[in-house]
C-alpha cells in the first residue's frame, strides 16, 4: 500500500468533517508495543554512535558529538518507516541505497584539499559508518551494528594515538 493510498484511506486528504475525528483515532490507536520498539531501536543506534562522536569532539574535527549520533539514529528512521510502509524488498532497497547516498554527500562535505595535504577523510568515512549502525540497528543486526561502533571507534581512537607519533611530514589533519 502507497503512502498515498494510506493517507486518501484514512481521509487524511479529503478535506471532510469527520478529518479531525479520523486523526484523534488513529493516535488513540497507537501501538505502544511496537512504539516502544522504535524507541529502543532509535535510542540503541544513538548510543552506538556517541564513542564515535566524542572522539571526533575531543579531536576537534568537522562533525562532532551531535552530528554522528543523530546521523545513527535518522538513518535507523528512515529505514524503519520504509520497512513499516513499503510491501517490496525493492522499495526498501531504493531507501537503503538513498541513505547510503545522502550519507555519503555530507561525509564528501567533510573532506578538503590543501596544496598537497587531504583532511577529513577519517570523519567522511565515520559519517558513512555511522549511517551504516543506523541502518543495521533498523534491521535488527545489533551484533553488526556493535562491531562497526567498536571497530570505528578503536581505529579512530588506536591508530589516532599511532599516527600522532609519526614524523609531521607523513600526516595530514585527519
Amino acid at each position: 500500500m502507497s503512502a498515498f493510498h494510506f493517507f486518501k484511506t484514512k481521509n487524511f486528504l479529503k478535506g471532510e468533517k469527520g478529518k479531525d475525528i479520523t486523526m484523534l483515532s488513529e493516535l488513540a490507536n497507537i501501538n505502544w508495543h511496537q512504539t516502544v520498539d522504535y524507541l529502543w531501536h532509535l535510542v540503541v543506534a544513538y548510543a552506538l554512535a556517541i564513542p564515535i562522536g566524542l572522539d571526533r569532539e575531543r579531536s576537534q574535527r568537522h562533525f562532532g558529538l551531535r552530528t554522528f549520533p543523530l546521523v545513527a539514529v535518522v538513518s535507523c528512521g528512515f529505514m524503519m518507516v520504509g520497512m513499516s510502509v513499503i510491501d517490496s524488498t525493492d522499495g526498501e532497497a531504493r531507501i537503503f541505497q538513498g541513505i547510503v547516498t545522502g550519507i555519503g554527500f555530507i561525509g564528501g562535505g567533510a573532506i578538503f584539499k590543501d596544496k598537497d595535504r587531504v583532511s577529513g577523510t577519517a570523519s567522511a568515512a565515520s559519517i558513512w559508518n555511522t549511517g551504516a549502525i543506523g541502518l543495521a540497528v533498523a534491521f535488527n543486526r545489533f551484533e553488526i551494528a556493535i562491531v562497526l561502533s567498536l571497530l570505528n571507534f578503536v581505529t579512530l581512537w588506536a591508530l589516532g594515538r599511532f599516527k600522532d607519533k609519526l614524523p609531521d611530514d607523513s600526516q595530514d589533519d585527519d
